[in-house]
């Protein structure tokens, strides 16, 4: 169920339009990597309203659900979702802390698949993630984006995930959509907006 939960509910990621994308040169790549890794390491805190849409093969419709994230260097991470329904994961101090429409709960994430997911995340904004040693990472572009396509290395981890997909725009170094493309085949999108870096961060976003 936790693992359902973190990956389904808080990875959030789909829509996948690989085919307008291309490979970035060698030297495009590195390029890339240093700006982002540059410009993220000044990011303390960073906030941003999303739109998750999840597809599922067994469902006609595709499931959206809006919420805020909130980050706070170096690992706290809060999603929590205001519509249609209300829930909330918060990633602190090594355990997630779920709060299921006034259901809390929490779990030891330290090691777990979960926690790895995590880093990721929190790493798409300190600019860690390229150098993640449980991803193999490629680079991509298109008109609008530069694309970077991570493939789990370990086989328990590809038992949820086939791959994540980050997605900076051209004038920026930070997420404005991630993509995920589960085992099962089901995919998950997450759109960023409305983002704010270095502004202060309510205490009671990382509580439930």
């Amino acid at each position: 169920m936790i693992k359902h939960i973190a990956l389904g509910t808080f990875l959030l990621v789909s829509s996948l339009f690989f085919a307008q994308n291309t490979s970035m040169t060698g030297a495009e790549a590195k390029a890339f990597i240093t700006r982002v890794s540059s410009e993220t390491q000044k990011i303390k805190t960073l906030q941003s309203d999303f739109t998750q849409t999840k597809k599922m093969d067994f469902l006609d419709k595709n499931i959206v659900t809006y919420g805020k994230m909130s980050l706070q260097s170096p690992s706290t991470l809060s999603w929590k979702y205001t519509k249609p329904y209300q829930y909330s994961i918060i990633f602190k101090n090594n355990k997630i802390y779920i709060n299921d429409q006034g259901k809390k709960s929490s779990v030891d994430a330290k090691s777990k698949t979960f926690e790895k997911i995590n880093k990721l995340i929190v790493g798409s904004a300190s600019g860690k993630m390229f150098s993640d040693p449980e991803f193999t990472v490629s680079y991509f572009k298109n008109s609008n984006y530069n694309i970077a396509r991570f493939i789990p290395k370990s086989s328990q981890l590809l038992k949820y995930i086939k791959q994540v997909e980050l997605y900076f725009p051209k004038s920026q170094a930070t997420v404005a959509q991630v993509n995920m493309l589960e085992a099962s085949g089901d995919t998950t999108q997450i759109q960023f907006k409305n983002t704010k870096i270095n502004a202060p961060v309510p205490a009671s976003e990382f509580s439930l």
